[in-house]
């Protein structure tokens, strides 16, 4: 038994030092708590080099001025921070604490040029600087050359269509619409949690298991109902705790 614990507490060592080594050479350590466990990675707070960083949960309203950069080969066809492969002519971008899949229009303060991009990273961890945008996303705004540029960002909300991000980089088109959520529980019984998904299902049409492994541990993750509004998901998640499942929140599929 002594050795098991202890070989338990060597890979969760190792499993921290691999964690707190980031892409961009910074040192990152996800802060973890009771309320944020059941949470992806890119939800939770962070730290990066010893700066706090509280991930949105509403893009809502959210605007922003400030320096832009981009990033390239160096990081082409590696992991970003919500699991995808960084496709560097794609239109994409990497901010500190817009929830991840949101769409953002930004635009170069100069020229008045303006582009959408996809969030599906965090960064650029540089001072002064707001958003890291993908090499085919500078190309098209025009600061691949200067390397940065004073922009405006505004969020625009989710959408359906993930090609919009990836090739025209155009800002028409409704952005309102989303894929929404809410996550009623989570079981370490793969049993129990298809049993709720079952009662739900039966009341909300909807009800789905998604598992996860988590420190080693396999979770069951119950989330149900399928909203197109954030608003619609939280009116939901505050009747799913007036029920009695008060660890009720709402997730968005990005």
């Amino acid at each position: 038994m002594n050795m098991s614990l202890r070989m338990l507490r060597l890979l969760i060592c190792l499993a921290f030092v691999l964690c707190v080594v980031s892409c961009g050479g910074h040192t990152t350590r996800v802060i973890d708590t009771p309320e944020t466990r059941e949470l992806p990675g890119w939800q939770k707070t962070y730290e990066v080099d010893g700066l706090r960083y509280q991930p949105l949960r509403d893009y809502r309203g959210f605007k922003q001025r400030g320096v832009a950069s981009w990033y390239g080969r160096k990081f082409h066809g590696r992991k970003t921070s919500n699991g995808e492969v960084y496709d560097m002519h794609g239109m994409s971008a990497a901010h500190k604490t817009l929830p991840m899949g949101v769409y953002v229009k930004v635009t170069h303060l100069e020229s008045g040029r303006e582009i959408v991009v996809r969030v599906n990273d965090r960064g650029p961890f540089v001072s002064g600087r707001i958003i890291d945008l993908s090499y085919g996303a500078a190309q098209k705004i025009g600061i691949v050359d200067s390397g940065t540029a004073k922009v405006r960002i505004q969020a625009l909300g989710y959408r359906d269509d993930k090609q919009l991000g990836k090739t025209s980089g155009s800002v028409s088109g409704s952005y309102a619409p989303g894929s929404f959520a809410v996550q009623i529980g989570a079981f370490s019984s793969v049993e129990s949690a298809s049993q709720l998904a079952g009662k739900m299902r039966n009341s909300y049409g909807k009800a789905t298991v998604s598992s996860v492994l988590t420190n080693g541990q396999q979770i069951h993750r119950v989330r149900v109902g399928h909203y197109s509004t954030l608003a619609q998901a939280e009116v939901a998640a505050k009747n799913f705790v007036i029920k009695g499942f008060s660890g009720s929140y709402v997730i968005a599929f990005d």
